[in-house]
């Protein structure tokens, strides 16, 4: 009997449809040598220390702490797989991302501030600067199962969609460069998002100088990660009036500290690290596991590999 080190507490509904599609194998909470496939967030060092172990999939997009020359060399070394669960997020943070920007276009956090405040009733001018997004330009930074749904949502809008990401492939459905590219592309685009994981060659991507290189007026998105961003940066473009609002879902640190300067920079919109939460996350987390299990049992590809 195969078995699975499941680390997840799982809500009951989750956790039966778990046990439900592992039925012959032996499902454990707690790590051990025979483990053959492991699903949760299992910690790397337990994970390549397991001699048996052949799977791994972890419930998040991003895979930072697994993403290391050393873990890489160990799952290569004894052929173990290592999957994420993009598939799970790339819906409810492309949606995410499309509500930040018709947000900005419609001026509904003006609105807001409005309704909240003085109830001024500011029709005029809220018309007046309210934009429509069609033909501008729209620079992904990073271009995985993620940007792949934003460009399918943005589609309607008759945007101008380009993208960079570290290793062009290819196949990509909108003109996509070099991360090179980058600072050559920034000066162009009226939305910048940032869609990057955390990693060593990510860290502080987005500094003074890539800010100050955006197109003045540009609007700039992150729902990747916050250690992408020299925040310290964003928040002087923002207050020098170069960018004309930046909407975050992602911070560093997290939580957001209550002091902390983003929260009352003009035109800054944060929310809290949510852009992929969405209801009956933990089945379909499950669902995407169990339909992984089932292409593992037949020797297929399996889905959202990383390594």
């Amino acid at each position: 009997m195969a078995t699975i080190w499941c680390t997840l507490e799982l809500p009951e509904d989750a956790l039966a449809e778990l046990r439900a599609g592992t039925k012959g194998y032996d499902l454990i909470r707690e790590p051990a040598d025979m483990v053959s496939i492991a699903f949760g967030q299992p910690d790397p060092e337990r994970l390549s220390s397991l001699p048996e172990l052949r799977w791994a999939q972890i419930t998040s997009a991003g895979y930072t702490r697994y993403d290391t020359p050393e873990f890489r060399q160990t799952m290569s070394g004894r052929s173990v797989s290592l999957c994420n669960s993009s598939s799970v997020f790339d819906e409810p943070c492309a949606q995410h991302l499309l509500a930040m920007m018709l947000a900005l276009a419609r001026q509904l956090p003006r609105a807001f501030i409005d309704q909240m405040g003085v109830k001024s009733w500011p029709a005029d001018a809220i018309r007046n600067d309210s934009r429509l997004l069609s033909d501008q330009r729209v620079l992904l930074i990073g271009y995985g199962a993620i940007a792949r749904r934003v460009v399918e949502l943005l589609m309607p809008f008759n945007l101008d969609v380009v993208a960079v990401r570290r290793r062009v492939r290819g196949d990509e459905s909108v003109p996509t460069h070099s991360i090179e590219k980058l600072d050559d592309l920034l000066v162009t685009a009226d939305h910048v998002a940032n869609i990057l994981p955390a990693n060593a060659s990510t860290d502080g991507l987005l500094d003074a100088g890539r800010f100050a290189a955006m197109k003045p007026g540009a609007v700039f998105y992150n729902i990747g990660r916050g250690t992408t961003v020299n925040q310290e940066a964003l928040i002087e473009a923002l207050e020098n009036g170069h960018l004309a609002a930046a909407y975050l879902d992602v911070t560093d640190p997290e939580p957001l500290p209550s002091t902390h300067p983003l929260w009352t920079v003009p035109n800054c919109w944060i929310t809290p690290h949510t852009a992929g939460g969405h209801g009956g996350e933990w089945t379909r987390l499950v669902r995407h596991f169990l339909g992984n299990l089932r292409r593992f049992e037949a020797s297929e590809p399996l889905v959202d590999r990383v390594m």
